[in-house]
């Protein structure tokens, strides 16, 4: 995610001084705004090279003589950092009455251009092509987007806007051309549409970025309500992966009916969940006001297995319409794309998303309680198990993520993950329980989110909110000292997970030689090997190479660290089966574990003096206490 930025090598003082007079009104202009009325832009989308991965793209920008800035969208909203994939952008040109013009990229920001344009034009063309990532490679919208039989269309990659003017104020009449027999779906409002061609109706450049298009060989369209129009649009790589049975369809119905009761308002015109079924593309969730992008393995919706892993994904994605979108800390609300973004309330945007989420994930039936739970052992395990925690607070995971988030998997548990989505399950759950403890369980967090996110139901807008609106709305909910509440989540440093809430909501955190079906789904599904995770620290993929270990743990302790490679346990050749047997005669012998392990092309046994066996995460009953977190799942 970072992008290179050249620098002026100055290595003839005479030459530079030229060469800065000559370019210093051209390539770094004073920024002033711009006057008259905000532009309207065509750009036209040709989109038919989408299995070789590359897209063209043609702009018509009103424009007068002088200096032209134009950016190229860095800060994408969602994302939460400059990741606009710039080093994907290639192919730009600028003309003007069939003239080419000269242009220069900006010395201080390489997402910005600086454009020469002549007296007597009136408007310059702009051509420019977005490549595609190969393979699972990029991130976000930047990420691998395209195959043979399907592609996903972030606007973000493949424009420019002009300096001067708001998002909200520069228009946009855009098309798209896709390959042959392709279909679509957005929430783009249509103008036309002809052959191959669709034609959008006019919209600002906030509401274009925020409306990718799903487009593919095999795409289906499920209703899933009708007031207002509520659709699941799926695109894949095979037919086959379109036909589960009609009834894995009937939880998403009730996720639109469920978030409706949570939230008492909507605020879309109509809303498209859109989902790339594909094991080629990059995997993730990015929300917008009417759509969520969400991309996950092709049998995702076929497969069981895979169905599970993936069933809390577009239910937080769906949340987010209201917050995140319609509710959205204001630090985060940049009147462009080259402004700028704040992170520090992403333990409300992301966190209590993910709280939600996942009730909503209950409500619903995607996950069945059971399953439910298991996913809350499952992130509070890890987080039980964060010793980085003990240097950095929670707060710093948000403050830090636009330069951190593409942070690599070794040495996760030391450096700290982006920990505002997991821990803030758990701390949302606490808020859950104080409220209802505090109102004698006449209220809960449904209250809250009525009261925050609720309203009149309409069209897209943006309520701005800070940490001073998030305390005196939960105040009005119950009073508490909500300010000291979150001042200690958020500046605390454990030990431990902060598992108040899930203990007082009946029950606990407890570790037994048994893997969820859950635990061994995620292994199964991502290389990995969990066996040793929670007993000697270890985590592994199925080849034996270790991804991260835990400080403290007796595989750190002895010497193990991430990039190293188990090659045997015990004398015998590694596998997961052998850790795992081989973890479990530790609670009845007495020898020492032994692992061979290979260390940038040297060899190494290290003897382990562990006897604790296999140590996986479950929920158990206290049943000292109301079983409250089965019921904040039932659906209403």
């Amino acid at each position: 995610m970072n992008v290179s930025a050249s620098r002026l090598f100055a290595r003839f003082p005479i030459l530079l001084t030229v060469v800065a007079f000559a370019f210093y009104a051209f390539a770094a202009p004073p920024k002033t705004p711009a006057k008259g009325p905000a532009p309207v832009i065509t750009i036209a989308l040709d989109a038919r090279e989408a299995p070789r991965k590359i897209f063209h793209a043609r702009l018509t920008i009103p424009a007068s003589a002088g200096t032209l800035t134009l950016y190229y969208p860095k800060w994408i909203p969602g994302e939460h950092g400059p990741t606009g994939p710039i080093q994907d952008l290639a192919g730009l040109k600028f003309t003007a009455n069939g003239q080419e013009l000269k242009w220069r990229r900006d010395l201080l920001d390489g997402w910005t251009f600086h454009v020469e344009v002549p007296a007597g034009v009136t408007n310059v063309e702009a051509t420019l092509d977005f490549l595609s990532p190969a393979g699972r490679g990029g991130i976000y919208t930047g990420g691998a987007s395209a195959t043979d039989k399907m592609t996903v269309i972030s606007w973000n990659t493949a424009l420019l806007y002009p300096e001067g003017w708001t998002s909200d104020e520069v228009r946009y009449q855009a098309s798209v051309r896709l390959p042959e027999g392709w279909k679509y779906a957005t929430s783009l409002a249509v103008a036309s549409n002809a052959g191959n061609e669709v034609r959008f109706q006019p919209v600002s450049l906030t509401m274009l970025v925020d409306s990718p298009i799903i487009s593919g060989e095999y795409l289906r369209v499920v209703p899933l309500a009708s007031n207002p129009q509520t659709e699941l649009d799926i695109a894949a790589d095979s037919a086959a992966a379109l036909e589960p049975p009609e009834s894995v369809f009937d939880p998403y119905k009730q996720l639109v009916d469920q978030a409706q009761k949570l939230f008492g308002a909507h605020h879309y015109r109509d809303y498209h969940f859109l989902y790339s079924l594909s094991d080629h593309v990059a995997h993730f969730g990015l929300e917008h006001h009417e759509s969520n992008d969400s991309r996950v393995d092709e049998r995702s919706l076929v497969d069981d297995t895979k169905r599970l892993l993936a069933a809390g994904l577009l239910s937080h994605e769906y949340v987010h319409s209201w917050n995140g979108k319609y509710r959205r800390p204001a630090d985060l609300a940049t009147p462009d794309y080259e402004k700028p973004m704040q992170t520090d309330l992403l333990w409300v945007y992301e966190g209590l998303t993910s709280y939600l989420g996942d009730i909503l994930a209950g409500r619903s039936g995607l996950r069945t309680p059971e399953q439910f739970r298991d996913s809350v052992a499952v992130l509070a395990s890890g987080l039980d198990h964060t010793p980085g925690r003990t240097w950095r607070n929670l707060q710093d995971t948000a403050d830090g993520v636009p330069a951190m988030q593409g942070a690599p998997h070794q040495w996760q548990s030391w450096r700290r993950a982006l920990d505002y989505y997991d821990e803030d399950v758990l701390n949302w759950l606490w808020v859950d329980m104080i409220i209802r403890q505090q109102t004698n369980n006449q209220k809960s967090i449904d209250y809250f989110c009525k009261l925050f996110h609720g309203g009149q139901s309409g069209a897209p807008l943006v309520k701005t909110y800070t940490f001073d609106d998030i305390v005196n709305t939960l105040n009005q909910v119950a009073p508490y000292n909500w300010r000291a509440f979150w001042t200690e989540r958020l500046t605390n440093h454990g030990p431990g997970a902060p598992l108040g809430g899930l203990e007082a909501s009946g029950w606990r955190l407890t570790y037994d030689e048994t893997p969820s079906v859950l635990w061994k789904a995620e292994d199964s599904e991502a290389d990995a090997i969990g066996t040793a995770a929670y007993s000697l620290g270890l985590w592994l993929k199925k080849d034996g190479t270790v991804t991260d270990t835990i400080e403290g743990l007796p595989a750190a302790k002895a010497g193990i660290g991430p990039g190293m490679k188990v090659l045997g346990v015990n004398g015998r050749k590694f596998s997961g089966e052998v850790l795992q047997d081989a973890l479990k005669a530790t609670k009845s012998g007495s020898q020492a574990l032994e692992l061979l392990v290979e260390n940038t092309d040297y060899y190494k046994t290290f003897k382990i003096d562990y006897h604790g066996g296999e140590k996986y995460p479950h929920l158990v009953r206290d049943e000292s206490k109301p079983d409250t977190l089965t019921e904040i799942i039932k659906p209403h």
